[in-house]
């Protein structure tokens, strides 16, 4: 006889998020603002998962106490066929409430989508990523972005 494990609840943002998400059809649970993301990972109620790489994490900064799967590795960016198994392994489970983060907002995306595909429901992108988006000048951090925001990091 098995017995059914009631899911965690999610936080009324990311509730409201997840709702707003289906109902444009979006293909995974939402996109969640830098500083929204902070308050919830800050406060307990989320696991923050960095998908840049080994490299990006270790010299361009992460976020403290966040947890790391790469959605791609190398300069190449060769994607990690494993993705979605090794996060579920790291978060402990189908329905533990995750918030992606990567560089830009745009691979963090790919890989909630793909975590979705895998049965991952709340599975989240942080919109802007770490870096933001590049600006006329071609550089990252000026316009957006958790650092920008000036959200908690640490750099190697």
């Amino acid at each position: 006889m098995s017995v059914d494990v009631p899911s965690p609840a999610l936080p009324p943002v990311l509730a409201s998020i997840k709702a707003e998400a289906a109902a444009s059809q979006l293909p995974y649970a939402g996109g969640v603002p830098p500083a929204v993301a902070w308050q919830l990972f800050s406060a307990g109620d989320v696991l923050l998962v960095d998908v840049r790489t080994g490299e990006e994490r270790k010299f361009v900064g992460h976020v403290p106490d966040s947890l790391h799967v790469a959605w791609a590795t190398g300069t190449a960016l060769t994607r990690n066929p494993r993705f979605a198994r090794e996060l579920e392994s790291k978060i402990g489970g189908k329905d533990t409430p995750v918030l992606l983060l990567c560089r830009s907002g745009k691979r963090s995306a790919l890989a909630a989508e793909a975590a979705a595909k895998a049965g991952l429901g709340n599975v989240f992108n942080v919109l802007e990523g770490f870096e933001g988006e590049l600006d006329e000048r071609q550089q990252r951090g000026k316009a957006d972005g958790w650092r920008f925001h000036g959200l908690p990091w640490l750099q190697d």
